[in-house]
């Protein structure tokens, strides 16, 4: 053995090498220059041979070790350009020294991260395809700090760890390393070895690839390469901010489409202003939709690459169609290659394992209070806004974050130090989410799904709330569809349900739902309706129309291959709500609405008004939930002018009985519903008609009938 060689061998560090306990394998294994020349090392274990390889020379490396460890010192005062030539029994393999790139987290961005403030983590953390110093490979980094040793495996390497330990960044347990020659399209894992000496294999959480379910190894993915074109959609969804734009979302999945172009033509044909993916990242149980994420960074290979999304999502953009995308905070699945026990503690779930578990889905809960685990999910919210250009985040089971006691008997969950069952670490959480992303990103939409009573959850986080832009309103889905599943002659003694949201209409921002989990197919729809399939069908148009007056944003789902009829009747209700701003732009204040009779119920009929500044927008909407159809139906008017019909679900086109009514109607004076008007119209059982409104002073009116009467006697 080379005596010179020796005494620069770090032994103590070299034995960790290849027993696989060395967490910072550059600092032993780095090419450095010393008096005698430039000493590389290597670790190639079960190798044969391995030459160090320069432009001007081959130099043999010394085995110093029989596990496979090589040295050698060249004779140069600079480090040269070089390779490994290792031969094994069967093969010979060019390797360039991993060790010898340096590190592309600053410590400017480990400090980030560490204060649960790197909001762009998503641009170094994972896997990245990358030039260094002009090499091509790939930049791995995972954040593992309770290992011994993390070390890349992969086809590559033939899933030795050995091969590719990582360096440990001490300040924050990042594990990182850039690996020559390896490009996209590579299949890794993370293998660990934990404290006691378990080695696990673990995917990447912040992987933008991976294999295809049931499978769960990571792909390394090019982000880089795709071209936007939808430059001014993005400048233009800062609309969104004011909260007064209409919004009708359309909830689906991506499986469901054969290609972006089919989705675009239905969304055009229907005249949806958004859409709503159920979760479109990566998950392996096909029973849960998606709403058990295993990869957080990676869309789903069920609808194909990452860069068919983009080209979706570029799409429906450039076809004035914005993309919300359903995303899952509170909960993890357990899996051997999950999150759980990451490096052998409890590092992204709850470290107490009594707490630790879903209550209803068996699944892992978050721990908020880890600045590590908050900063992994804002920066992933903020890569799917800002990689793959999403105008919006529908928070799942946001319930499961905010209670302690959510799903948990008395006695079996602990209160917060001022004893109440806020989870005080998710509140501040979601504060720091929905105001990074507001300021990142103005204009994306951030909707939570929460079913309890938290107050003012769509209140400024200015104003100490926590700054969702909506909320699904669980509630006026709830009563309405109970409503609807009553008989019509039982339906009186349930009127309540129809009313009873306007109490609550204006306390929160709201999305009203009538999607794929409130009533399943139209199938299902139907099946929770009274009478025939005409009087079923009516009921569901009657359903949507409602849903489209009542104060607040829609959400709907009506299945892709819907008849004809109901399509043209949903693709009109669209372009009405989007047409007239009484219904949508005064959602959030109760000037915005009026009722002109809400307490007949035993006609099962409502009637109210939409409104805005202008009295020449208000919308006129008589809601018929009754079997019943009325030949001369009265409601009262608050204020004279004439009346024109612009929709009625019981039309022909949609598939009910009734013809186009082009006639403008006039209001009568007289005392009705409390109103000095009233007008009189035909009410089809099971409908909703809609008028537009002219307000006019009546004696101008009454000028011109005089008028007109004068005119025919004279030409009598």
């Amino acid at each position: 053995m080379n005596e010179k060689l020796y005494d620069y061998m770090d032994w103590p560090r070299i034995e960790a090498v290849v027993y696989g306990e060395e967490a910072s394998p550059k600092d032993v294994m780095h090419p450095r220059i010393t008096k005698d020349g430039v000493l590389i090392q290597s670790f190639f274990p079960e190798a044969v041979n391995v030459q160090v390889v320069t432009e001007k020379k081959t130099y043999v490396m010394e085995k110093q070790d029989e596990a496979g460890y090589f040295a050698v010192i060249l004779p140069e005062k600079e480090i040269p350009e070089y390779f490994f030539s290792v031969e094994w029994e069967n093969r010979v393999e060019k390797w360039k020294d991993p060790y010898q790139y340096p590190g592309r987290i600053s410590v400017e961005e480990e400090r980030a991260f560490c204060a649960g403030v790197y909001y762009e983590a998503y641009k170094k953390m994972g896997a990245h395809p990358v030039k260094i110093d002009g090499t091509p490979g790939t930049y791995f980094a995972v954040w593992a700090p309770n290992a011994v040793r993390v070390s890349v495996v992969g086809d590559f390497n033939q899933w030795d760890g050995r091969r590719h330990p990582m360096h440990r960044m001490p300040m924050s347990g990042i594990f990182e390393l850039f690996i020559p020659g390896v490009n996209a399209g590579a299949i890794y894992k993370y293998e660990i070895k934990v404290k006691g000496g378990e080695i696990c294999l673990k995917a990447d959480p912040y992987g933008n690839g991976t294999e295809k379910p049931p499978a769960c190894a990571s792909l390394v993915t090019d982000l880089t390469g795709f071209e936007w074109h939808d430059a001014e959609w993005i400048e233009g969804r800062e609309k969104y901010v004011d909260r007064c734009q209409p919004l009708s979302i359309y909830e689906t999945s991506l499986p469901l489409w054969e290609n972006a172009q089919e989705l675009v033509d239905f969304l055009r044909e229907t005249g949806y202003t958004h859409v709503e993916f159920k979760p479109v990242m990566e998950y392996l149980d096909e029973r849960t939709e998606g709403y058990s994420t295993s990869a957080y960074y990676a869309p789903t290979t069920r609808f194909g690459t990452a860069v068919k999304f983009q080209e979706m999502v570029d799409k429906l953009h450039q076809a004035d169609i914005g993309v919300i995308l359903d995303w899952t905070p509170a909960q993890f699945p357990r899996f051997d290659g999950g999150l759980e026990r990451f490096d052998g503690t409890a590092l992204y779930e709850i470290p107490d394992e009594e707490y630790a578990v879903h209550p209803f889905w068996g699944t892992m809960l978050y721990n908020y209070d880890s600045p590590m685990v908050r900063d992994f999910l804002i920066a992933n919210a903020c890569f799917w806004v800002e990689v793959y250009h999403a105008d919006g985040i529908r928070m799942d089971d946001v319930d499961a974050m905010l209670y302690l006691d959510y799903g948990r008997a008395p006695g079996m969950w602990n209160p917060n130090f001022y004893g109440t069952n806020e989870n005080l670490y998710a509140v501040e959480f979601l504060k720091h989410l929905n105001s990074i992303m507001k300021k990142r990103n103005p204009g994306v939409l951030l909707i939570a799904q929460e079913d309890g009573l938290w107050p003012e959850l769509t209140d400024y986080v200015e104003n100490d709330h926590i700054g969702f832009d909506y909320k699904w309103s669980g509630g006026w889905t709830k009563d309405f569809l109970e409503y609807l599943s009553v008989k019509p002659e039982q339906r009186s003694s349930c009127h309540d349900q129809l009313t009873l949201s306007m109490l609550y209409a204006y306390c929160e921002h709201y999305v009203l739902t009538l999607g794929s989990r409130d009533v399943g197919s139209l199938n299902d729809f139907s099946e929770k309706l009274w009478g025939n399939n005409e009087q079923k069908a009516a009921q569901i148009r009657a359903a949507y129309s409602y849903m489209f007056l009542h104060p607040g944003c829609k959400m709907s789902a009506p299945d892709k291959d819907m008849p004809c009829s109901l399509k043209k009747c949903i693709k009109d209700l669209n372009d009405l709500y989007c047409e007239n701003p009484a219904l949508w732009k005064k959602d959030d204040e109760c000037d915005g609405f009026q009722w002109i009779q809400l307490m007949k119920y035993e006609e099962r009929v409502i009637t109210f008004l939409r409104k805005t500044e202008d009295p020449k927008e208000t919308i006129l909407a008589i809601c018929n939930f009754s079997d019943i159809s009325y030949e001369k139906y009265r409601t009262g008017i608050p204020f004279f002018g004439t009346y024109q019909e612009i929709f009625n679900s019981d039309l022909k086109k949609y598939g009910g009985n009734s013809e186009t009514d082009t006639k403008r109607k006039n209001v009568c004076k007289g005392a009705m519903d409390g109103y000095p008007y009233f007008m009189e119209t035909k009410l089809p059982a099971l409908s909703v008609m809609i008028f537009s409104c002219e307000p006019e002073k009546e004696d101008r009116k009454e000028k011109q009938e005089m008028s007109g009467k004068k005119t025919r006697r004279k030409k009598k």
